[in-house]
């Protein structure tokens, strides 16, 4: 009997950690788009090449909002769009894009 108790026990908490691990890969990875904006940015007063740390609201191609943190070596050209590589642990890479390169979705939110 506690054989079979235990089975069913490590089932369920196997498929429950199965399932947030799932939503977490979901929710916290992806490409996200932002804009920068100089009023959203913090200079850092360290010695590391990370000089300065944006804060800005980024939004995914079907148009969903994340606010994301990330860090540069230089500050970034007033208005510029950017392509936001998400993992787990944060912004991964980042890449200037154009407006055109933005979706539709997206494009709606900076206009």
């Amino acid at each position: 009997m506690k054989n079979k108790l235990f089975t069913v026990i490590a089932v369920i908490l196997f498929l429950c950690c199965s399932i947030g691990v799932v939503y977490y890969m979901e929710h916290y990875e992806g490409v996200y788009y932002t804009q920068i904006d100089h009023t959203k940015v913090k200079k850092l007063s360290t010695n590391d090449s990370m000089k300065y740390e944006y804060t800005l609201t980024s939004y995914d191609k079907k148009g969903r909002k994340r606010t994301l943190k990330f860090k540069t070596s230089r500050e970034l050209r007033e208005g510029a769009y950017l392509k936001l590589e998400v993992r787990a642990f944060g912004v991964h890479q980042w890449e200037e894009v154009q407006f055109q390169d933005l979706s539709e979705k997206v494009q709606e939110k900076f206009e």
